[in-house]
């Protein structure tokens, strides 16, 4: 990896060798067709990720006058290893609710063993597994996190909900089993339990510790195709790592590729901006990253 430094724009250029200068017409090829390849929009995730923004946007203002605080895409560190995301956590007073948010047309059905199936509206069927018992889990870690972090007894232990919030406004709902893991409400449901409840003066031990979370890093394809996931997984470096690690303010990537016939022949055809305002890095990542 080497370092380039350009004073007049401030930028840092990070430039890393595959080691492989005598790679095969093979893989070269295979690798330009797939700089090349466009994603078609996905219609269905883009639809749930603009209900979500939706969500939280109706949380704030029903849960402002409780004092209610919403913290979206909060992401917490599995004990059994990598992370896990939960779509909002809302806490106010000793209070956090943890929510799952599912915006389904159609109808679903829940089995004996608590799967989610939903049937949608162009006759296919999609089994969702144990949608109330995934939330489940995650809750309990991150109230184990917190009270472990603050070494609280079982008596000053916070008080936490878990719900699964059903957005769509066409929904059919089936009979939920009392043995579920999770509360089941709607769209409106949701917004009344923030406006009919108040938990009291927000306890600051309980804000820091979601402060101390991150959010799920979101990648934008071409097409409108958007991923979210941990963007060190793309093994750009321990110089990048803690980049990151250091900044004061949200990171904004963009990709370019070169995608003529000539960059067949190219070593690093690719390459990432990250800005954060301020100094910019610039990864120029050939087929393998190495760090």
């Amino acid at each position: 990896m080497t370092q380039n430094n350009n004073p007049q724009s401030s930028l840092t250029v990070w430039t890393n060798y595959s080691g492989d200068e005598g790679m095969s017409f093979k893989v070269r090829w295979n690798w330009w067709r797939s700089r090349r390849l466009k994603h078609p929009p996905d219609d269905i995730h883009r639809a749930g990720d603009l209900a979500e923004m939706r969500l939280c946007k109706l949380s704030r203002a029903a849960g402002r006058d409780n004092g209610w605080h919403i913290f979206e895409s909060v992401r917490i560190p599995d004990p059994d290893g990598g992370r896990r995301e939960i779509d909002m956590v809302v806490i106010a007073g000793n209070t956090m609710l943890v929510v799952e948010q599912k915006h389904w047309a159609g109808s679903f059905e829940i089995t004996d063993e608590h799967h989610f199936v939903q049937n949608r509206n162009n006759g296919t069927q999609h089994n969702h597994d144990g949608v109330a018992d995934r939330i489940a889990r995650k809750a309990k870690i991150l109230k184990a996190l917190h009270e472990k972090r603050l070494s609280l007894s079982p008596e000053e232990s916070l008080e936490m909900r878990v719900i699964v919030a059903m957005t769509h406004q066409r929904l059919e709902w089936p009979k939920i089993p009392e043995s579920l893991a999770a509360e089941m409400v709607d769209e409106a449901g949701f917004i009344k339990i923030l406006e009919t409840t108040s938990p009291g003066d927000m306890n600051p031990d309980l804000m820091e510790t979601l402060e101390g979370f991150n959010t799920w890093d979101e990648v934008h394809l071409h097409g409108g195709l958007m991923l979210k996931g941990d963007v060190f997984g793309l093994g750009l470096g321990e110089h990048l790592r803690s980049w990151f690690s250091d900044r004061k303010s949200p990171v904004e990537a963009t990709v370019e590729h070169q995608r003529s016939f000539f960059s067949l022949f190219s070593n690093n055809p690719s390459e990432v901006t990250l800005n954060t305002g301020g100094s910019n890095i610039v990864a120029k990542i050939p087929l393998r990253p190495v760090t």
